[in-house]
């Protein structure tokens, strides 16, 4: 698994994931879910980074594998405790991002109160695109986001529907964790999240950002 990632043309090595949950106002609606007061936060490896996208291996465990469109925020530079309105002084580029997710089994583990990080850690699970320098994105809130399954599109919103913009996600991000170089913050998903068979072709785009395109593959035990 490839954990460099490109932005700008420059070549990054990627550290960690940090994934927004509940980002969007109508994606927490559609979970039948509370929209969030504080940012929410959870991780996924670097092993499921597939850089440019490519084939998502769909497990044999999961039943319902779906598929989340994100606008990603990568960082330059790192910090602890950072203050919102240095936040953004941060950012090396943006890009495309796809979290997927093994719902079937997320679901069965909160059902027992246990953590699901092997719904969203499988290898192939973080489809990132090419990124684009932080300086060629006026305003990273004001982007249309859109995936389309097999032609047919199943998102379209915007990025100035989050909950928490982006230097609010990085403010309280560091204060949980020390932020680093090469850091991904997927940002969350607006409503529409889709689920995902093998044979499927997901393209998303963000003006201005960029495009990914994946292929799911099946695979058997």
């Amino acid at each position: 698994m490839s954990h460099v990632i490109t932005v700008g043309g420059r070549r990054i090595h990627a550290t960690k994931v940090v994934c927004v949950a509940r980002n969007y106002a109508d994606h927490a609606k559609e979970m039948n879910t509370p929209v969030p007061t504080e940012p929410i936060f959870f991780l996924k490896p670097t092993t499921a980074l597939l850089p440019g996208g490519g084939s998502i291996l769909l497990p044999p465990e999961s039943h319902r594998v779906e598929v989340e469109t994100e606008l990603a925020v990568i960082l330059e530079q790192g910090g602890k405790d950072i203050p919102p309105e240095h936040a953004m002084g941060l950012v090396a580029g943006y890009a495309v991002f796809f979290d997927i997710t093994a719902r079937d089994l997320q679901s069965q583990a909160r059902q027992e109160g246990a953590p699901w990080t092997a719904s969203k850690g499988f290898d192939t699970f973080a489809p990132i695109s090419t990124g684009v320098a932080a300086s060629r994105v006026h305003d990273p809130h004001t982007l249309p986001i859109r995936l389309r399954v097999n032609g047919v599109l199943r998102q379209d919103s915007n990025t100035s529907q989050m909950v928490f913009r982006v230097p609010q996600l990085l403010a309280a991000a560091s204060r949980i964790m020390s932020l680093e170089r090469g850091d991904i913050l997927a940002t969350g998903t607006p409503s529409g999240v889709w689920p995902i068979v093998g044979g499927d072709v997901l393209e998303a785009e963000i003006p201005g950002v960029g495009s990914l395109k994946c292929t799911a593959v099946a695979r058997n035990r």
